[in-house]
């Protein structure tokens, strides 16, 4: 009887991803023929087709979509083998796949990075940055390590580490009259001049969860894909956005925008790291973790003022 390899069921889950046969084969490295071949061998092997071949494109069928998914945690289990084998060249040695959502990459990244690579000469660090939901998807398959996002996140098989809580503020276009140490209720929000990342973003998410009291018609439909382009339209008056403290001494440069803090309790989001639980290398993941907490706390950037501490109360 054949036995199904590792190599057709990564050829599988790469068509399974791309939906094209071309996309797929340059994904694992191999000719196009090369890799309809072996999921032609594997097709054989189970007895059922897995995919439709169209003019148009690929399509998986039913069974197809089963074994995919069943391909897929093979493949993130056989990774893991290959991980615990390899803890024996120590902490945070060879390749680490990071993954790291956009509204924390560019803002994180430069703080902790040299202390990780001080700390760690050995580690081969590898960054992919995009949308929560596709670093959820590359966690679960095993084609990320590690990721770094907000948290809660959803998934039994799924272990978190809380790293710091990144405070929201309000950012308004700045004017001669504004008192920049007033509070801000988020009920006095117009939803109309409230601008907004592209769908996808968790940052969007949650900013319409924290002012969920607007009306879903009164929102802009303005939609940037990234927090640069929403800050230039705020300097410029189009409207305001929520901004995460972390981003705010890259993002504020200009002195058209001024930030404002909101009344207590003021909305944050918790910021951590995210892995498998079936992964043998928690101990690198709390070594990350370590590492970006004390980067943090050694960073010498002076936090925005706090109204609060100078007894200034919020606003009516």
């Amino acid at each position: 009887m054949n036995m199904i390899t590792l190599r057709q069921m990564r050829y599988f889950d790469a068509l399974a991803r791309h939906l094209h046969f071309g996309h797929a084969a340059a994904d694992v490295n191999v000719s196009q023929p090369a890799l309809s071949m072996q999921i032609r061998e594997l097709e054989a092997i189970l007895g059922i087709a897995l995919v439709e071949r169209r003019p148009s494109g690929v399509r998986l069928t039913s069974e197809g979509h089963e074994i995919a998914r069943r391909a897929g945690r093979i493949l993130a289990e056989a990774r893991d083998l290959v991980d615990y084998g390899r803890q024996a060249g120590g902490v945070l040695s060879g390749e680490l796949r990071l993954g790291i959502i956009p509204s924390i990459a560019p803002y994180l990244l430069p703080r902790i990075l040299p202390a990780l690579t001080g700390s760690y000469p050995d580690v081969d660090l590898q960054v992919r940055e995009t949308h929560t939901q596709s670093l959820m998807q590359e966690l679960a398959q095993g084609r990320l390590d590690v990721i770094l996002a907000a948290l809660p996140v959803a998934g039994a098989d799924l272990e978190t580490r809380p790293l710091f809580q990144d405070r929201f503020l309000l950012a308004v276009q700045n004017s001669p009259d504004l008192d920049e140490r007033q509070r801000v209720d988020p009920a006095g929000i117009d939803g109309s001049s409230l601008l907004l990342l592209e769908e996808g973003h968790c940052l969007r998410d949650q900013t319409l969860n924290y002012c969920e009291g607007l009306r879903p018609q009164g929102r802009s439909a303005f939609g940037a894909t990234s927090l640069s382009t929403v800050m230039q339209m705020v300097a410029a008056g189009y409207g305001v956005t929520l901004l995460p403290e972390l981003c705010a001494s890259v993002e504020v440069r200009d002195e058209r925008v001024a930030l404002l803090r909101f009344s207590d309790p003021q909305p944050q989001r918790s910021v951590g790291l995210v892995w498998r639980k079936s992964s043998p290398r928690k101990r690198d993941f709390l070594a990350l973790a370590d590492c970006i907490t004390a980067a943090m706390a050694g960073d010498v950037r002076p936090p925005l003022p706090d109204p609060a501490a100078a007894g200034v109360t919020s606003a009516a």
